[in-house]
């Protein structure tokens, strides 16, 4: 069974990154989402995902580097994905069915618990700052709709008309996704395929980091699903589910069937096995997707307290990079 297979491979990956990693001086992961373009894309398109990996992973080792916090590693690591067309957050967002954009955003600090999350903004350059700001200066952790506008539009974030998230490939996506659900609810009217998935490609951007000073921060952002209902809402913005951070377990950001990922709070999950069950993160990540979840529901990224990074997938293959102090760094697409 592919997923079987593809953890498998994401098992001796992790023993890789796992070696002399205890008391690491700081750490970095990332991700681009789970599921992967065909491998017979041009070399010119998978050098621009590698690319854009490279320069996100950048930004952030060198915040690391120069003794910054984690918190900024990651915020200013999911800024610059959103910024770039290639991924399913900020600028390359795909559309909901009313071929509008709601994007979704959290962030969250191992140090203290403090967290913040926006859901369904619809013209903020970067909900993953406002995320942050809905953290440090409200008493709330998640705002929601034309709440967390109004909020961007008070705390003075940068702002864009509703189109500037829209790519020529995002509207053919939905367009395909239109035509499909047509096609199903004529063979059953009674039947909501509003949320049927086209592909293995879910998108979202996610990060954590570990800092110098021993803090652990992690964040996800992302556009939601091709032709969801308007007003849907996946685990991204959902602390516990799509993100998580705990000084004294791990970071975790995922990506994947939204839905699935709150049912069974999926990053709270990896943490709680680590700590109440004396699992390895390596250890609760695995049992966490390939037990819990369905086979293809997507994949996580994580670093734990020691410096140790997993990153695990049941897709084909998740968009990821990651680097430590130790010099050693990676980036990968498949297998």
């Amino acid at each position: 069974m592919a997923s079987k297979w593809n953890c498998s491979l994401a098992v001796g990956m992790l023993l890789f990154s796992n070696a002399a990693t205890c008391g690491a001086d700081w750490a970095i992961v990332l991700h681009g989402g789970a599921g992967t373009m065909p491998k017979d894309q041009p070399q010119e398109t998978i050098q621009a995902y590698r690319a854009a990996l490279n320069d996100a992973l950048q930004r952030g080792r060198n915040i690391l580097v120069e003794g910054g916090s984690s918190l900024d590693a990651v915020e200013n690591v999911i800024r610059t994905l959103e910024d770039h067309p290639l991924f399913n957050a900020g600028r390359g967002a795909v559309f909901t069915h009313d071929a509008t954009h709601e994007l979704d955003a959290s962030i969250m600090d191992g140090r203290t618990l403090a967290c913040g999350a926006v859901a369904n903004v619809t013209t903020v350059k970067h909900p993953i700052t406002l995320a942050r700001l809905v953290m440090e200066r409200t008493s709330h952790v998640l705002l929601a709709g034309p709440g967390a506008d109004r909020f961007a539009t008070e705390v003075g974030v940068d702002r864009v008309q509703n189109e500037y998230f829209s790519t020529e490939n995002r509207r053919r996506q939905l367009d395909d996704a239109q035509q499909r659900q047509r096609v199903k609810k004529q063979a059953d009217p009674l039947k909501d395929s509003s949320l049927q998935r086209s592909d293995e490609r879910y998108g979202t951007v996610g990060c954590v980091a570990l800092d110098r000073h021993g803090n652990l921060a992690a964040g996800t952002s992302t556009g939601g699903l091709t032709n969801k209902r308007a007003g849907r809402i996946g685990d991204s913005p959902v602390i516990g589910a799509g993100t998580y951070a705990s000084n004294a377990t791990c970071g975790i950001s995922a990506t994947g069937i939204g839905e699935e990922f709150i049912r069974h709070a999926v990053a709270f999950h990896v943490s709680a096995l680590i700590e109440h069950a004396g699992k390895s993160l390596d250890e609760a990540a695995d049992l966490v997707l390939t037990q819990r979840l369905p086979p293809g529901a997507g994949g996580i990224v994580g670093i734990d307290a020691a410096g140790n990074i997993v990153c695990r997938y049941t897709t084909a293959g998740m968009y990821r990079a990651w680097a430590k102090s130790d010099g050693r760094h990676d980036i990968k697409i498949w297998d």
